[in-house]
This record gives C-alpha cells, structure tokens and sequence, in this order.
C-alpha cells in the first residue's frame, strides 16, 4: 500500500503528539505517575539501562530465543503445510490432529514443556516455535488450496514430479499466504517469549519485565514492553520489505 507525503506525516507525527500529550498530562499531574510515569522518566531509565548495558543484553537473549524458535516451527510447518495442500488424503489424516491441536493456548501448554525440557533454554525455543508452527501450517495449507487448479493439471499433464509440482507451482502460488503465517509466527514468537521468560528465566526481556514488577520499578516495566512492541513493529517492516522483494506479483 502507497501512502501520500500528508499519510506520513500524519503517521509520524501522531505518535510525537500523543507522546507530548502525556508528558504534559503526567508534569501536571493529572494521572497517577506511579502507574503512567513520563515518557521523559522512562527515557531516563532506558539511558540508564542502555549505558549499563543491561538492556542489550536482555535483548539480545530474546532475540536468539526467537530466532531460533521461529526457525524451527517455520521450517517442519511450511514443508507440511505444502505437503497437505497438496495431497487430500495427508490433509484427511492430520487435519484433525491440527484442528484439536491449535486452539489449546501455547501458554498454557508451559508447564508440560517444562516438565519434558525442564528451565533451560530448550522450553523457551521451543514455546515458541509451537506458536509459530500452526499459524504458518494453517496459512501455507491455506495458500496451496487457493492456486488455481489449472495450473496443478498442466504440471501434471507435462509430467512434473511431486517435488517439481512442490517447488515451482505449490510454493510461489502459496507464497502470498505462506508470509501472513510467517508475520502471524513471528509476533506470536514475540508474545510467547515474553511468557515462557517470566518462568523459570534469569535474562531475558520477559524476564526483565516481571523482574521490574516485582520490584515495582514502573520506568524499567515500560522499558521491557516499548522494546518488545518496538520489535514487533521492526519485524513487521522486515516482513514487508522481504515480501516485496519475493512477491513482487502481490502488489499487482
């Protein structure tokens, strides 16, 4: 979607003002600044944190935590995902499996990963890889159901094989789809590590905002929750951006 030069400006400044707004409602007073400190007093310990280095490395553990988790609910779910769009009878098998298994919250499912992977790394990557796993199995089925029917009949009737038909038709066809699971996963991924790291975790931005709660330091709680939507902003950018480049047909 192209945006006019009044459309940006609108959507930067927007958040400037209501920024201002609130720093101007907490000076005077008006809201409880112990629950809505200013945005000048959370700056100030986000300086404080980042000067310590305590932030970056909060972050940084998140992130490979994500990133790996992501990978490995990614990668098993759009290979099945291809394979059930394509074949009837593997989607008559496990679509029950994936009809009972997705609508059980991923959080709630913490305390069983834990007790097979027990508190160490292997719980976080892995609660989040599960989030991941069935927005994109469900999109990239999805995607695969959608493409037209002719083009699977020619590919048949000029004799490609299930892996041609699986790279060259199944997967650009679906692509469309496939990258709104990928964007759902991702902040699904996002959400998920927060929870997982308030359990059993000693870094961590989840970690980092349970910690804070519990010593209520309100500056260092909005730190951890401006870094996490922050990231899920940057990695919505990414997102878009990569589509582009890989579905350019899209946009037309």
């Amino acid at each position: 979607m192209k945006y006019s030069l009044r459309e940006r400006l609108a959507q930067i400044l927007s958040p400037i003002a209501f920024l201002v707004i609130w720093e101007l409602v907490a000076r005077s007073q008006w809201i409880d600044v112990r629950f809505w400190p200013a945005p000048s007093t959370i700056m100030e310990s986000f300086s404080k944190m980042l000067a310590s280095g305590e932030i970056l490395g909060h972050l940084k553990v998140s992130l490979i935590r994500v990133a790996l988790g992501f990978t490995l609910g990614a990668i098993p779910a759009l290979i099945l995902g291809l394979a059930m769009g394509l074949f009837r009878w593997l989607r008559m098998i496990l679509d029950p499996f994936v009809a009972f298994a997705y609508p059980i919250p991923k959080s709630s499912i913490l305390p069983l990963i834990m007790l097979i992977f027990g508190l160490g790394e292997m719980t976080k990557i892995v609660t989040v890889a599960l989030g991941v796993f069935f927005l994109v199995l469900i999109n990239t089925i999805a995607g695969v159901r959608n493409i037209n029917t002719i083009y699977l009949d020619a590919a048949k009737n000029f004799g490609a094989g299930y892996l041609d038909t699986l790279i060259h038709i199944a997967l650009p066809g679906a692509l469309p789809l496939i990258f709104t699971g990928l964007k759902l996963g991702l902040g699904a991924g996002l959400i998920l590590i927060v929870i997982a790291e308030m359990v059993g975790a000693r870094n961590g931005l989840g970690y980092l905002i349970w910690e804070s709660w519990q010593g209520f330091a309100v500056g260092r709680l909005y730190v951890g929750l401006i870094i996490i939507g922050l990231l899920g902003y940057l990695s919505t950018i990414m997102m878009d951006e990569l589509e582009k480049r890989l579905v350019p047909w899209k946009e037309s």
